[in-house]
């Protein structure tokens, strides 16, 4: 289930082996990236996510939006 998650939540789950995923457009994502984040675009995430994640490992999602 989706859900928000604070600081110490993410550091947590990284220092677990989460996948971090950031939905952002690639140029977007070339340029403010995490280190060690997966892109994979909001749009394609349903497509995509099987095929470039490990299901056995937690996932967290995240976006930018200046707006």
């Amino acid at each position: 289930m989706p859900k928000e998650a604070d600081r110490a939540l993410v550091q947590r789950l990284i220092a677990e082996n989460a996948q971090v995923v950031e939905v952002l457009g690639k140029n977007e994502y070339r340029q403010w990236h995490l280190p060690g984040a997966r892109n994979i675009r909001l749009r394609d995430i349903d497509e995509r996510a099987g095929d470039r994640l490990d299901r056995s490992r937690p996932v967290l999602v995240y976006c930018w939006d200046s707006a």
